[in-house]
């Protein structure tokens, strides 16, 4: 059974709201650069792989990014 608690686990208070820092947050995140690009490329290198052992390292690392 699944009980579902919509909490962080360390509180965040925002005092000053930064939009300039919160654009650099985004795009390390979502950018060509950011860890989703990174994630999804090597999940999708995963299907090109002809040894099952490199399959599962790259399926590892992208499900990690």
């Amino acid at each position: 059974m699944w009980i579902y608690e919509k909490k962080l686990q360390y509180p965040v208070r925002i005092k000053n709201p930064n939009p300039r820092m919160a654009k650099y947050i985004i795009t390390q995140y979502g950018g060509p650069d950011g860890e989703l690009a990174a994630s999804l490329r090597y999940l999708s290198q995963r299907y090109h792989m002809p040894i099952p052992e490199a399959k599962a390292v790259l399926n590892d690392i992208g499900t990690e990014e």
